[in-house]
């Protein structure tokens, strides 16, 4: 579907420093792409891409042999009003022009998705603070991928005045236009499978903005714009549902699940009372202290995530410290950042953010159960995937896989009644899995909190049998 004549895109060109170089109209008609390919795009200044329907929304873009070095990357923003969310996308190695669309947040909140870039399924990895090195697991070798450092203040995203955004409905109506005006601009890409994925708060992050994609549908097709084809989320051990979450520690730390019992605990109903059915601000966060420190320290206390970080999976609780300063480092080269497009007003990189930590949290947003919105989308025909790392701790497999068979959707019958089975990689059992009405759980043996920084090539495996549709 093609945008009528009667609406306009306009396209500024701006040099990365910022000065405006030109202004170009590019009306909309049957007979003329609205952008044109990416290809169009330079890698001296960004090309601004803004859309009627999203007034107050833009994207500026540009090329940037950054990362890969095999296909073409572009950087750039996502522009509301004063806000600027940065992004990266790389082409697929396989078939750019025919392969499906993936998008990749980390989470947190308040994570930058350079963790997922470099540490995880981008096409190139840190092994010293100055250089790359070629990723052959990344998921550009199946996908069009994206990374989107969200919210606003989150990574190389800034805000003029200090906006800030304090929930994820709110953050999802900016990933929602964002994918609107790409799509709309790049139809190179209009039709094909679109797929949103993450990890650990990714959660909370992605079924949210999943149904506020489906939802803008409606909004695009009644303005004559071609509707976003989406078609799965893939949550990597997120945390969706704190009720069944929480019960789910105790069999991780007391149950020989995935490693030797730790403690016991009793927190569940304070929760539920404070958090999910008063919502008091005060006597939640009073309930969350007293689980964490039923929990949380004594399992720290320990000496799991580290002494035993071999057997739970190198990314179970703690992130390797020397790898996140080597990114922090990497990003803040004065080379890096001019490929990138930086803005050169912009301060040091940081790859996580207090501030979202605090706003999300004064706003309770952590303790809503996500879950309403997995079964809302499977109803609506969105595919849905839920690995995890078998080891680990934090968003672990014993409290994901509950929340999976007590989701409410005509197809939870199919999916509990079907067993948990092995599932294999070249011949090799790799964990286990159950799967039913375009709903699948699966877990990764020797895997902890980070699934494509420990287990690379079973991950790459996971992501080309599931664009596939095929069964693991």
């Amino acid at each position: 579907m093609v945008m009528s004549a009667k609406f306009a895109s306009r396209a500024f060109h701006t040099r990365t420093d910022g000065v405006m170089l030109s202004q170009v109209q590019l009306p909309l008609s049957p007979a003329t792409k609205p952008f044109g390919g990416l290809e169009a795009l330079s890698t001296a200044y960004f090309t601004v891409l803004a859309h009627p329907a999203f007034p107050h929304h833009s994207v500026r873009i540009k090329k940037s042999r950054f990362c890969d070095g095999t296909v073409d990357a572009y950087t750039g923003y996502i522009d509301v009003k004063a806000r600027h969310l940065f992004f990266y996308f790389f082409e697929s190695r396989h078939d750019p022009a025919r392969d499906d669309v993936v998008f990749w947040t980390n989470g947190g909140p308040g994570g930058s998705s350079s963790l997922g870039l470099f540490m995880e399924l981008g096409p190139c990895t840190l092994k010293t603070p100055d250089n790359t090195t070629f990723n052959p697991y990344s998921w550009n070798e199946y996908a069009n991928l994206f990374f989107v450092d969200q919210p606003v203040g989150v990574g190389f995203s800034y805000a003029d005045h200090g906006e800030a955004v304090g929930t994820t409905e709110d953050a999802a109506k900016d990933v929602a236009a964002f994918v609107a005006i790409f799509f709309e601009h790049f139809d190179q890409f209009r039709h094909r499978g679109f797929h949103m994925a993450g990890e650990s708060y990714g959660g909370r992050y992605l079924p949210v903005f999943a149904s506020e994609v489906y939802d803008q549908n409606v909004k695009l097709e009644a303005l004559g714009m071609a509707p976003i084809n989406l078609t799965s989320i893939m949550i990597g051990n997120g945390c969706t549902d704190d009720i069944t979450m929480f019960p789910a520690y105790y069999d991780i730390e007391c149950k020989n699940v995935s490693g030797p019992p730790v403690l016991d605990i009793a927190c569940q109903k304070w929760f539920q009372a404070e958090c999910l059915d008063r919502r008091d601000y005060i006597n939640c966060q009073t309930a969350l202290q007293f689980c964490t420190s039923s929990i949380m320290d004594p399992f720290v206390a320990s000496g799991e995530p580290s002494t035993k970080s071999a057997a739970l999976g190198k990314s179970n609780i703690t992130l390797n410290l020397s790898v996140r300063s080597q990114i922090e480092h990497y990003l803040d080269k004065p080379d890096v950042r001019k490929t990138l497009g930086i803005e050169p007003s912009f301060g040091n990189f940081s790859r996580h953010s207090m501030e979202i930590v605090l706003a999300f949290g004064a706003s309770l947003d952590e303790v809503f159960p996500t879950s309403y919105y997995i079964g809302a989308l499977l109803e609506r025909g969105v595919r849905v995937l839920l690995y995890v790392g078998a080891n680990d701790w934090i968003c672990n497999w014993v409290g994901n896989e509950q929340m999976s068979r007590e989701l409410v959707w005509t197809g939870q019958k199919a999916f509990t009644g079907e067993p948990l089975r092995e599932w294999e990689v070249d011949g090799e059992v790799a964990g286990v899995t159950r799967a039913a009405n375009g709903l699948t759980f699966a877990t990764i043996d020797g895997a902890g909190h980070m699934v494509p920084m420990d287990k690379p090539k079973v991950t790459l495996e996971i992501l080309k049998k599931w664009l596939s549709d095929e069964d693991f």
